[in-house]
């Protein structure tokens, strides 16, 4: 613990308080005060440097809180007592506590490298190119036996150091100040037109200056590490331990400090930081032999971004300004394009190029989750939660990606199964064309006459059945309707009091009451140019007229 320190202060609790915009304006005028060497402010003086809106109540007791949090020291102001009266009532001179100082300077250094906006200083790089230049003179007298002066290489050290450090914090800080202007162009987008100009120029010149200095100090980096580096940090290292403070004995169980190591402890600590000081230096110019690359050259990479993206909010702005959209517009425009599509697929083709939306083909599935769901389909109405677990393949949880790594799989050449698809499809229409050959009456005849029909045959008549079956109604006689393709018509007529017919076929035997049936071929009919239209049916309305 720090002696003189008061471990009750609260210096920072003000900035959370409900009147935090009023301590800090009381604050800022101690400060002042401060800077001015004033001593104590009266409460009288605070509420002069604050202005009207304030009264001197408001005043005295923002000033009382600060008292309690330790940021004000609170003396008796005995100066202008002259009655008894004016000693026993409470008045105080005020001024800023060590504490109440050192969260000033906190705050203020807090504010500072917030708002920093920081530059490209290309003229650090000319700096830090001619220091190294005359650290390069050294390092090639003192490698040819020469002792190097301790006083200039230290000072030159030193000043290259903080060049450098320099250089890197004020690049760090404009890299992120240019990102907020690129990423709030909106908010003034009058002064970012203004100025767009200049900070590309300011760019391209940081980068031409970078590309051109960088290799010249990466150069002269490796040269001096070529000659010999380590003499003169052991010389600037000695130098330092020269001044170091010797340390106060540890007590059980701390660890010891350099001094008190002595003279040799605090040399090596010097010259760790100075290794490590140099490391970086040549770490930001000079590229790994591995893929990691130097800080200048990402730095370089982020101006040219940077202009891009400068270029990129440009263009915006101005597409903003020149072509105004009407969404209601386009969306009336894009449904006359949907009424205008000549088939389905030309729809899902303008639905995918106008919404950019593709199958969800990453959605797929195992073999083994398939197999399941047919042995134990899941309703649709299912919900998520409650549905089944859905397996992945290991490789895409593993890596993110079906495909598995190193050269792609043999084009399979699928050209045979093509053909005995296609044969398939052929047999599948002559089957087809055959079974409405076979069908097809010469008129209207008793359903018992159908027989000897074969599987396919049998099919096709169940599915007429059913179409004529679906266009009764409650009190019908007679039934025209045709196939949903349009290949067949067919006529039903009820016959009273019919007795039951059996048609026996190999899948099966149908029984059912007698009807009078006529199946039409209609493809055929197409196909010979008969001239003779739907069968009409006994309302005068065509076959196509009762279709499903």
């Amino acid at each position: 613990m720090a002696i003189g320190v008061d471990t009750t202060a609260q210096p920072f609790a003000h900035l959370q308080a409900q009147n935090a915009v009023l301590y800090r304006q009381v604050l800022t005028v101690f400060v002042r005060a401060k800077q001015r060497f004033a001593v104590h402010l009266r409460p009288e003086d605070v509420l002069g440097e604050l202005g009207a809106g304030q009264s001197l109540e408001t005043v005295r007791a923002a000033l009382d809180q600060l008292g309690a949090w330790g940021n004000l020291r609170a003396d008796p102001d005995t100066g202008r007592v002259t009655t008894v009266e004016d000693f026993h009532r409470a008045r105080y001179l005020y001024q800023l506590s060590p504490e109440g100082y050192a969260a000033e300077q906190a705050i203020a250094a807090y504010e500072e490298a917030v708002g920093r906006r920081g530059a490209l200083q290309s003229v650090a790089l000319s700096d830090i190119a001619g220091q190294l230049r005359a650290l390069l003179l050294i390092a090639e007298e003192t490698a040819a036996g020469g002792q190097p002066d301790a006083a200039k290489t230290h000072l030159l050290m030193m000043s290259l150091v903080d060049r450098f450090t320099g250089l890197a914090d004020n690049a760090q800080a404009f890299m992120a100040s240019l990102r907020r202007t690129i990423d709030f162009v909106d908010a003034d987008v009058a002064a970012f037109l203004a100025y767009k100009e200049l900070l590309i120029s300011y760019l391209e010149r940081f980068i031409a200056d970078l590309a051109n200095q960088g290799a010249e100090i990466a150069a002269l980096a490796g040269r001096i590490e070529a000659v010999g580096v380590e003499p003169l940090l052991v010389v600037v290292a000695r130098r330092e331990a020269a001044d170091a403070v010797p340390g106060q004995e540890p007590d059980a169980g701390q660890r010891p400090s350099a001094g008190w190591h002595g003279a040799a402890g605090a040399e090596r600590d010097a010259l760790r930081a100075w290794r490590h000081r140099w490391a970086g230096l040549r770490d930001w110019f000079v590229s790994a032999e591995t893929s990691r690359p130097s800080q200048a050259r990402l730095l370089r990479t982020a101006a040219i971004g940077a202009i891009r993206q400068l270029l990129g909010a440009v263009a915006a702005i101005n597409e903003r300004r020149t072509g105004r959209s009407d969404r209601s517009a386009d969306f009336r425009r894009l449904a006359l394009w949907f009424a205008e599509t000549p088939d389905d697929p030309a729809a899902h083709r303008l639905w995918h190029t106008a919404f950019g939306l593709s199958a969800a083909r990453h959605l797929s599935v195992t073999a083994e989750t398939l197999a399941a769901v047919r042995e134990q389909p899941v309703p649709a109405v299912t919900p998520w939660a409650r549905g089944p677990r859905l397996e992945i393949s290991p490789r895409l949880r593993r890596t993110g990606s079906y495909e598995r790594r190193g050269s792609p799989n043999r084009v399979i050449d699928r050209s045979e199964q093509r053909r005995a698809l296609a044969e398939r499809v052929r047999r599948e229409a002559e089957q087809t064309a055959s079974a409405r050959a076979a069908l097809a009456t010469p008129g209207p005849i008793p359903l018992s006459a159908l027989t000897a029909l074969d599987p396919v045959e049998f099919r096709l008549f169940l599915q007429l059945l059913g179409d004529a079956l679906a266009g009764c109604g409650p009190d019908w006689s007679e039934v025209s309707t045709t196939t949903s393709d349009g290949t067949m018509a067919v006529r039903l007529c009820r016959v009273d009091d019919a007795p039951l017919v059996r048609l026996v076929t190999a899948d099966g035997v149908l029984t059912g009451p007698e009807h009078v049936i006529e199946i039409i071929d209609l493809a055929a009919a197409t196909e010979s140019g008969d001239p003779a239209g739907p069968v009409a049916s006994a309302d005068g309305v065509g076959l196509a007229g009762v279709g499903r």
